[in-house]
């Protein structure tokens, strides 16, 4: 993956959400547990991966620079759904797994609207705020890099939440 590739961060996370989304919808037209199965796994090492970047890299460089309330949800938000990505990569497949890769969904649905928001939200708010949006993009490139080769092996860590304490 090239750096040019994304003009900067804010360009990459939104390639990213544009990838989980159309992930999302395959979901949703996919027949057979073997080919539902493996969407779920990739929908769920995709969005790992995502928060991992968002965590590391991009949000405590907009610490105290966006609106500390945005930061604190998006935080919260991921845990949400870094509970069902935990259960869904978890477990084998159950009567509730259709309903939860649904719920996660919306979740995200949701997440994603709040970050690409027009001029209130957080990727507008980095847009306006003294922030290195082009380093950004290469250390999160450069971490991504270490990343995906753990994903497409299966072989990530399960995803630990910040605020919710199991």
């Amino acid at each position: 993956m090239a750096e040019t590739e994304f003009t900067d961060a804010i360009a990459m996370l939104k390639a990213d959400h544009r990838k989980v989304e159309d992930l999302f919808a395959k979901f949703e037209s996919a027949r057979g547990e073997s080919r539902m199965q493996s969407l779920a796994t990739q929908i769920c090492n995709e969005l790992k991966v995502h928060t991992m970047l968002e965590e590391e890299i991009f949000y405590p460089a907009l610490k105290g620079k966006i609106e500390d309330d945005l930061l604190n949800e998006a935080y919260v938000e991921h845990d949400g759904a870094k509970v069902l990505i935990n259960d869904i990569l978890g477990a084998a497949q159950d009567e509730f797994f259709e309903a939860k890769i649904k719920v996660l969904s919306e979740e995200i649905e949701h997440h994603v609207k709040e970050e690409e928001e027009s001029r209130v939200g957080m990727f507008a708010q980095a847009r306006s705020a003294d922030v290195d949006l082009v380093a950004l993009r290469d250390a999160m490139l450069a971490r991504k890099a270490e990343l995906m080769p753990q994903a497409e092996a299966n072989e990530l860590p399960e995803a630990e939440t910040r605020t919710i304490h199991e």
